[in-house]
């Protein structure tokens, strides 16, 4: 049966560790033994969750002020733990929360109602594609006000205050509207909670004449809390295991690879046990980068179809059984729905299920459990490593530069591979930076992050924000096209306000490239800004930050040199002039894969 893969169910993920970062260890939760008393005048709901974002590990809050909002700002500014950082606008403040959570675990933002809320919107559902546990905090109507029939400013002028929990009710997992206090503290509690068990955000919207009253519930230290972890079904993962070792077992060249839902399932660690166990060849789809380390003796690199890494895709496709653990297939990872995979031939591990060929199927099983207790089952086969390794041919470099030659993309990216270590991290803008970047080669420890899932541009400067935010001891690399950059550039200042050192590149071709290879025409081109003078306009002399405009190889080696060496400690902004068609040959051919999938006609009636 030729059955293709491509549009596989995803089961919903589970989560097991409270605020657990990507790399599967878990964050350190605060705790004491008896919870103290409270003085009754700070026994006040702003100030318990204050607390509670500091106790699931959210150091950093980002906000924008509104008056529906502002006595919880209050709160929080007051909470020793806790620091707000004020961004721009809502959709930078979100998108921060998320970098945020890429690295921390979970994430929070505060904003205010229905402006802030349906302005915010965006960067959660993002966020919800990406499972990532974000806490949505929206100040809310006077308590008094709702079932008034009043209509009141920040809304669309009905008496009904439901449109903004409308709207997120498709893209959190949970919300909570505190309007008294006689529940606030179980709303809360349980809206947090939820974030953290399902990896996925939640929204909560409390009152705004609230925060700042006392009350019993309040009247002691929030307890830690201790989630109850989820188990495997013990005799369903028996099975489960017993069914793939007998299916790889018999396979001649099997391969594994690793899925985004790596990081949901918290499998990281247990993916590469397998590896280490089982001598497969091993690969990661691209929105898998850096959950798998690439020093591995047996990766292969980035499978993504037509678009992989050199020789990656033919090792996996020709191979007689494949193992993906936590895969998403959609038209982007997909190259189109183009993937030669064979259904027949593949066992798919979503966080809390396995399927195996075209079945049996198992659920209630934790994927971290089933890939170590896999790997004590399997037999030790490096076949489809071997294969790779003989047609393996080293890739060529760039064609060398002549002196001061305009810029080429693939010799910007030749030097940005030198700047990675343990100490840095790449955050890739949706566009050509998706399809450069993936052919980096990560040092161990070197973190990389993009949107893959949700794809939306201008992602990159908020998450940078929050990222580099999250992890001061990293220098954050970002890779931001300009059209992309035009989307949310202004919260380049809420950087230089929080003394953030992170590395920008600007690549200015003049337009949306990536769209410009799905399909051409004039709305893909942009307005030139001049980049640099924008960002010295916001520096303004205000905090450490420094600018470059690089048009060829010397001039940007000389600005590598400087960001690195004596404005180390800058905000540093180079701005890169390529040719408007000078991209990848992987997004060119991306491009037309996915034109083509767009562009299919109806099906017949």
């Amino acid at each position: 049966m030729d059955t293709k893969i491509g549009s596989l169910d995803i089961c919903k993920p589970c989560s097991n560790d409270v605020g657990s970062p990507p790399n599967g260890t878990v964050s350190t939760i605060q705790s004491s033994l008896s919870p103290t008393l409270v003085n009754s005048a700070e026994a006040t709901l702003g100030r318990h969750l204050a607390r509670r974002l500091v106790q699931i590990g959210v150091n950093d809050v980002f906000s924008v002020p509104g008056d529906f909002n502002l006595t919880l700002l209050d709160h929080l500014i007051a909470e020793p733990g806790l620091n707000l950082i004020g961004c721009c606008n809502e959709l930078n403040a979100g998108y921060a929360a998320d970098g945020y959570a890429r690295s921390r675990g979970v994430g929070a933002c505060v904003v205010t109602f229905t402006v802030g809320g349906l302005s915010v919107l965006n960067a959660i559902a993002g966020a919800y594609s990406e499972n990532l546990p974000l806490i949505c905090i929206v100040g809310g109507p006077n308590s008094n006000d709702y079932g008034t029939n009043r209509i009141l400013h920040h809304t669309i002028g009905l008496p009904d205050f439901s449109q903004e929990l409308r709207c997120f009710q498709t893209v959190t997992c949970y919300q909570a509207v505190v309007n008294n206090l006689e529940d606030a503290h179980e709303l809360i509690d349980t809206a947090i909670s939820t974030a953290l068990k399902e990896s996925k955000p939640v929204y909560i919207s409390i009152g705004c004449n609230l925060p700042a009253i006392p009350h019993p519930t309040f009247s002691r230290e929030p307890v830690p809390f201790s989630l109850s972890p989820k188990l495997s079904n013990k005799m369903g993962l028996k099975a489960a295991v017993a069914a793939a070792a007998e299916f790889l077992n018999k396979a001649v060249k099997p391969v594994i690879v690793g899925g985004p839902k790596l990081r949901v399932a918290k499998a990281c660690e247990a993916f590469v046990e397998l590896a280490d166990a089982s001598g497969y060849a091993v690969a990661v789809m691209p929105s898998a980068k850096g959950l798998v380390p690439e020093q591995h003796p047996h990766f292969i690199g980035t499978y993504w179809g037509a678009v992989s890494t050199a020789f990656c895709a033919e090792i996996v496709e020709s191979a007689d059984a494949y193992l993906f653990a936590g895969p998403i297939y959609n038209d982007y990872s997909s190259v189109g729905y183009s993937l030669l995979l064979k259904k027949e031939k593949a066992i798919i591990v979503q966080p809390d299920r396995v399927v195996i060929g075209n079945g049996p199927a198992f659920g209630c099983i934790l994927m971290k459990d089933f890939l170590r207790e896999l790997g004590k089952r399997l037999k030790h086969n490096n076949t489809a490593y071997e294969n790779y390794h003989r047609i393996f041919v080293p890739e060529g470099q760039p064609l060398k530069s002549a002196p001061k030659e305009p810029l080429r993309v693939n010799i910007m990216f030749q030097h940005i591979q030198k700047m990675l270590s343990g100490e840095t991290a790449v955050i890739a803008e949706t566009g050509d930076s998706w399809f450069n970047c993936q052919k980096l080669k990560l040092p161990i420890g070197c973190g990389y992050e993009f949107q893959m899932q949700y794809g939306s541009i201008g992602w990159s400067v908020g998450a940078t924000l929050g990222y580099a935010q999250a992890v001061p001891e990293k220098r954050v690399i970002a890779c931001i096209g300009d059209g992309s950059f035009q989307v949310t550039a202004q919260d380049v200042s809420t950087m230089l306000r929080c003394g953030q050192k992170s590395i920008i590149f600007l690549i200015n071709n003049g337009g949306y490239t990536i769209e410009v290879e799905i399909h051409d025409g004039p709305y893909n081109v942009i307005k030139n800004w001049n980049y640099t003078a924008l960002v010295d306009a916001i520096h303004n002399g205000e905090g450490k930050c420094w600018t470059a405009k690089v048009f060829c190889e010397e001039e940007l080696v000389e600005a590598i040199e400087t960001a690195t060496g004596a404005k180390k400690d800058c905000l540093c902004f180079i701005e890169v002039t390529v040719h408007k068609d000078d991209t990848s040959k992987e997004l060119l051919e991306w491009g037309s894969r996915v034109s083509a999938a767009n562009s299919r006609p109806p099906n017949p009636q």
